[in-house]
């Protein structure tokens, strides 16, 4: 019915990930599976909705709390994810990144802390840091060190990607319910950013924050994410939340559309949204599966060309996380191997501050991501025979 295998050619779209890769990593002409977008057409429904929309031919002004926005929103969760959501508690902003960006500004201080984990998603480093907070990374797996940050005096803030970028790693709703109690605990602030939430796999279930917060006065909470993601929209912009105290609410709304001058969305973006939350679901399930089918794909030939790796699929998103440490192999090496060698953008761990890692993007065709593998396994297999000699292991740093 959908037909993922189609290459549509993306060059002279403005596109960060096929235009921007020349001047990221200094070469032209790479074939790149970097910035987390896909390379996939929007579904038929949304592009359908989209001809008709710009049809009608008028552009004026727009209100998101008018018309079927909230409620197409409030049908995917109930339908999608199991659970009721409050279409009161609702906002709506740009992007995921400029919500968080007001909920900086309206729970933190300049030098406070804002806990996270590592790896960390570049996204939250750049506007955590930018903003004058201090990120305080703890790993995915270490509950004591978790708490250990929660509970310095300055830490205002635990900021979560759940799913996790680039794990790609599903939080149990246990998990879940544990940081809430240590927030709660030590007075801390939440914001989960649910962006990667539609694309968890098949075997997994996905917990919305809501789901485990509780809401009223004094619950500084926020879950912020956007249907642009698992929709493949996001040059269309718009993102929305649910935020745990209506005070908060009303103020993070009076920042957004009298600080910022945001008062009306795209209508393109609604447009998009609606489409897709009431008629996108067979799309997205099939999109699911062919990921899932690339996934295994890849996981195969990592095991016949890298059997030290032992790598295993994510459990949400099209992004593939890849511990290349056991090869002992230098990361700006690796680089130099797949930018001037295999002709392959493939996205560095150390920018998301775990080097030794990749992130390869398999948001694509099968064919490509064939090509993306493959240039992977050349470049670590060339590097790994070069240094069999060598004595112990190299340091592993560097980031392009």
């Amino acid at each position: 019915m959908f037909d993922f295998d189609r290459a549509i050619d993306r060059h002279g779209t403005s596109s960060v990930t096929w235009d921007g890769a020349a001047e990221r990593f200094g070469v032209p002409g790479l074939l790149p599976f970097t910035v987390s977008d896909m390379d996939f057409a929007s579904p038929p429904a949304v592009l359908e909705a989209l001809h008709a929309r710009i049809d009608h031919g008028v552009f004026g002004y727009t209100d998101w709390r008018l018309g079927a926005f909230r409620e197409a929103v409030r049908d995917w969760y109930a339908r999608r994810h199991g659970t009721a959501v409050d279409t009161e508690a609702m906002v709506f902003a740009p992007s995921v990144l400029s919500q968080l960006s007001q909920l900086l500004r309206m729970w933190t201080e300049p030098g406070d802390g804002v806990v996270v984990h590592t790896p960390t998603y570049d996204g939250f480093r750049k506007v955590v840091t930018g903003l004058g907070r201090e990120l305080r990374g703890v790993p995915l797996d270490d509950p004591e060190a978790l708490e250990r940050e929660l509970a310095r005096p300055d830490s205002r803030m635990l900021l979560l990607c759940s799913p996790h970028n680039p794990t790609g790693r599903v939080w149990r709703a246990e998990e879940l319910k544990e940081f809430a109690r240590l927030a709660e605990r030590h007075g801390a602030a939440v914001v989960s950013d649910e962006i990667h939430a539609d694309l968890t796999r098949a075997d997994r279930t996905h917990t919305p924050w809501t789901a485990v917060a509780e809401p009223g006065r004094g619950r500084r909470w926020a879950l912020v994410t956007s249907g642009t993601k698992a929709f493949n929209f996001p040059a269309l912009s718009g993102s929305y939340g649910f935020l745990g105290d209506p005070d908060e609410r009303v103020a993070f709304l009076g920042r957004m559309e009298t600080g910022e001058g945001l008062g009306s969305p795209a209508v393109l973006s609604l447009t998009a949204h609606i489409a897709a939350y009431r008629h996108g679901a067979p799309w997205l399930d099939a999109l699911r599966g062919y990921v899932a089918d690339t996934m295994a794909m890849v996981a195969e030939r990592l095991a016949a060309g890298l059997p030290e790796l032992d790598w295993t699929p994510p459990q949400a998103g099209y992004l593939a996380w890849i511990d290349l440490r056991p090869l002992g192999i230098d990361e700006t090496a690796l680089q130099e191997e797949l930018i001037t060698r295999e002709q392959v953008a493939i996205m560095p761990g150390g920018v998301y501050g775990t080097p030794g890692f990749v992130r390869l993007n398999l948001g694509c065709p099968r064919a490509k991501a064939e090509r993306g593998v493959d240039a992977l396994v050349r470049a670590a297999q060339r590097l790994r025979t070069s240094e069999q000699g060598d004595t112990g292991r190299r340091t592993v740093g560097g980031v392009i």
